[in-house]
């Protein structure tokens, strides 16, 4: 009998594991002109003194929606959720959830949850307790508030903590107490400000899966503010990257990754390699690229709908992944850069490789490591040459 419940646990698993790949995989209501989205905000402006932390911003988030704000601290990332959460009021523009402009409906009218980066228990009471501590405040009928709370800790896994205190919690216990607590009043839209800032790296990873499974379970819009880049691509349908109160790029984390807007969204996700340039010829939808270094050029594909012109001087981002280090010059390489290996990172799964090339840029170079061993390792001060496929090199105009 035990073989078989864990056979069924197991089948279940799977069950809910392609459920939820099939909704994350078929989810972009922001490709329909007619959907109609569930959060806006309509050229808002949010200035403090004389310091504009939200710039002029119009952004539209869909209904079971996860979306990520990413950003370096002081973009406005905070700023901007904490306006939809009514704890901050715009200087100008509106914001509108479902039908309604939220302007001066105070937080807890409003039909939203935060849960904050400190958690924010209380250490006197219960998971049970905290977890249920809104719904009594709200006054809702003893034997619903017990519903709830019993179904919410079946879903964050904390059925048999429901007694314990805060203090006898793990860090990773009292972020999913902090997480039921938001969601079990059933809020149209969580926030969510760095919500795994403290954990450790292994339960962050972790967490981060389950936050994704239980936002698709729940059918729930998610509001993530972060400035973990990593924690944005792995959890969230689209990402907007913010700079200085102003949306750079919105976009799903593959595009936005593999085809950044401008260098800033380049330089900030992910490692990236610049190299500088100006467009020397194009033909048949190749872009050749002449090094402002002097080292001769490179191909590249000319991307869709970007209009460039002969003698523009423009960068190309080349991931370090996309990178193929060689001892000698391969024959007939289309783009070839030269160097010696300046430094060595051995990442377990990957080891980084700095080449200082003789212009002195240092480019990084990524190597999957795919053996055990390796014959004739490269190793410090070893001559080498980096080849790139033309699909690889990203054109920056901005």
């Amino acid at each position: 009998m035990t073989e078989a419940r864990t056979e069924a646990r197991t089948e279940a698993r799977k069950r809910d594991s392609l459920a939820i790949g099939a909704v994350r995989r078929d989810f972009a209501p922001w490709l329909d002109p007619h959907a109609k989205p569930l959060i806006r905000f309509d050229q808002v402006t949010k200035r403090f003194g004389d310091f504009v932390a939200v710039d002029n911003l119009t952004l539209h988030i869909y209904e079971r929606e996860f979306f990520c704000l990413l950003g370096p601290s002081g973009c406005g990332k905070t700023t901007l959720m904490r306006m939809l959460a009514g704890f901050e009021e715009p200087t100008q523009g509106k914001i509108v959830l479902g039908d309604q402009v939220v302007s001066g409906i105070p937080p807890h009218r409003r039909p939203v949850n935060m849960m904050f980066q400190s958690y924010a228990l209380f250490p006197h009471m219960n998971v049970e307790k905290n977890i249920a501590f809104g719904l009594v405040q709200d006054g809702l009928p003893k034997q619903e508030i017990a519903d709830r709370v019993a179904e919410i800790l079946r879903l964050v896994q904390l059925t048999p903590f429901a007694r314990r205190k805060p203090d006898q919690l793990s860090g990773g216990q009292r972020q999913r107490v902090a997480l039921a607590r938001a969601l079990v009043k059933r809020p149209k839209v969580l926030l969510l400000d760095e919500p795994l800032g403290a954990l450790d790296k292994k339960l962050r990873e972790e967490t981060q899966f389950e936050l994704m499974d239980l936002q698709v379970n729940l059918g729930m819009t998610f509001l993530v503010v972060t400035h973990d880049q990593e924690e944005a691509m792995t959890m969230a349908d689209r990402i907007a990257v913010m700079d200085r109160g102003t949306i750079r790029q919105i976009a799903p984390p593959g595009q936005v990754y593999e085809q950044p807007a401008s260098r800033y969204v380049a330089e900030f996700i992910g490692d990236v390699n610049i190299i500088e340039g100006r467009i020397a010829a194009s033909d048949a939808g190749r872009l050749r690229i002449a090094r402002t270094d002097g080292e001769g050029e490179l191909a590249i594909e000319a991307p869709p709908g970007v209009a460039t012109q002969t003698g523009q001087e423009i960068a190309v981002a080349l991931r370090p992944e996309k990178l193929v280090l060689h001892r000698e010059p391969p024959a007939g390489a289309q783009n070839l850069l030269s160097g010696e290996i300046w430094d060595i990172g051995y990442l377990g799964d990957w080891t980084i490789y700095l080449v200082k090339l003789a212009s002195g840029q240092i480019v990084r170079v990524s190597r999957a490591n795919a053996s055990r061993f390796v014959e004739q390792p490269l190793t410090w001060d070893d001559k080498v040459h980096i080849t790139f496929a033309p699909e690889a090199g990203v054109l920056l105009t901005q």
